[in-house]
């Protein structure tokens, strides 16, 4: 393959690879179907890559069936050569089929079957997407969702293919108004995690990714009226190590999303996520976790009751501190102001001594001395002066660390 010369024009301007489905853009350029579409999905000023000229993302793109048969006739030809045949690409579904299988979801002997159709539809390519969109599947999805999770017999398997489908489909601008004030499509999905969290990880990894993109479109009066269960809900997935890497940071932004809320707080604290997010640090997970984990721990730790559960566990303090200049310098921001609120706010002898015999006033002394951030530095050292009458005696400690001037 290497060393056959493909002709130019059968490559696409943007992959540089031969064109599988040529398409020509009101600008007259053509190119792969595939990638001019992920170009206009993806592009913020939406123009012609080659011409720069203005294309809006719902353009007309014409089939060059001249250039297609070219380019596999060229293919047949040099198929000695390695040359794999372009196959003839498949027609997008059209609007009848589309709105047949969304009746058919309403059928209980013909659902699965439609679902499955759809399925194989979404995972195709982007242009069925688009046409499963136009034709109302995303909010037969919502619908769907919401029934199967509230019957006690629900199907599992077309619950997961429901949600699966429903993640390819998802554009804010499509599914916003399906949710931004459905509180019951909410309490399906928390329903969902009740029932399930413990016994299908496979539908709990479906399900989280749907719930967090949910909770980033609805308004702050929805996410104000969440329920204690709810909470309670998200904790236990954070707790279930079965679960995968995706469904775990996505229960963590979610809290993230919630937890402004100082009532969401609250009830974020009484289901022991504090405890939970330091449970999950001591198993050293990945980085982005432990960027989520410590963002998460400083704003709960904001209020008295997280600072007490905070400290309530053996590991709290000297877990914050171990992270401190070892992963990256979001977590060094967020472990050093979780310190300054346990010294700041919940200084107690113990605590304080507690501090110093784990590490966490070495640390603090280390990040005065480190290639940090001046306000982190500033920060470490008003830890240190808060105190400095309890720690002036430890060998970590020298006396220009305490002042405004080192030497």
């Amino acid at each position: 393959m290497d060393e056959i010369e493909v002709p130019q024009y059968f490559v696409c301007p943007i992959s540089l690879q031969i064109m599988k489905d040529p398409v020509t853009t009101l600008t007259g350029i053509t190119y792969d179907r595939e990638s001019i579409e992920q170009w206009l999905l993806k592009a913020k000023d939406h123009k012609c890559p080659v011409t720069k000229q203005p294309l809006p993302r719902g353009s007309d793109l014409t089939p060059n069936h001249t250039l297609r048969r070219l380019i596999q006739a060229w293919c047949s030809e040099n198929a000695a050569h390695g040359v794999d045949r372009i196959p003839t690409p498949k027609s997008p579904p059209n609007k009848t089929l589309l709105q047949k299988l969304v009746r058919n979801l309403q059928l209980p002997q013909l659902c699965q079957s439609a679902l499955e159709r759809l399925h194989a539809l979404a995972t195709e390519n982007q242009r069925n997407l688009k046409c499963m969109v136009e034709s109302g599947v995303a909010e037969s999805m919502v619908h769907l969702i919401t029934k199967n999770s509230n019957e006690l017999g629900n199907n599992t398997i077309s619950l997961e293919q429901s949600l699966q489908i429903l993640r390819l489909l998802w554009n804010s601008n499509t599914i916003k108004p399906l949710v931004i004030q459905n509180i019951d499509f909410i309490k399906s999905l928390t329903r969902i995690l009740q029932l399930h969290v413990d016994t299908n990880v496979n539908l709990i990894n479906e399900a989280m990714p749907v719930l967090k993109s949910t909770i980033e479109l609805v308004d702050s009066t929805l996410l104000g009226g969440l329920k204690p269960e709810f909470f309670s809900e998200i904790t236990r997935v954070i707790k279930n190590r079965s679960i995968s890497q995706q469904a775990l940071k996505s229960a963590l932004h979610i809290l993230m999303e919630t937890c402004p809320l100082g009532r969401n707080r609250t009830r974020i604290v009484e289901a022991r996520a504090v405890c939970e997010l330091i449970e999950l640090e001591l198993e050293k997970p990945e980085k982005k976790i432990t960027e989520l984990t410590f963002n998460l721990l400083a704003q709960l730790c904001s209020c008295a009751d997280g600072r007490e559960q905070f400290l309530s566990h053996a590991a709290g303090i000297a877990v914050a501190s171990k992270r401190v200049l070892r992963v990256s310098p979001a977590t060094d921001d967020r472990t050093v102001h979780v310190l300054w609120l346990m010294a700041r706010y919940s200084g107690s002898n113990d605590v304080v001594l507690e501090m110093l015999r784990v590490g966490a006033v070495s640390k603090l002394c280390m990040v005065i001395q480190a290639n940090c951030e001046p306000s982190l530095k500033e920060k470490a050292r008003s830890i240190l002066r808060l105190h400095s009458k309890l720690w002036n005696n430890s060998p970590c400690i020298q006396v220009y660390l305490l002042t405004g001037h080192q030497r």
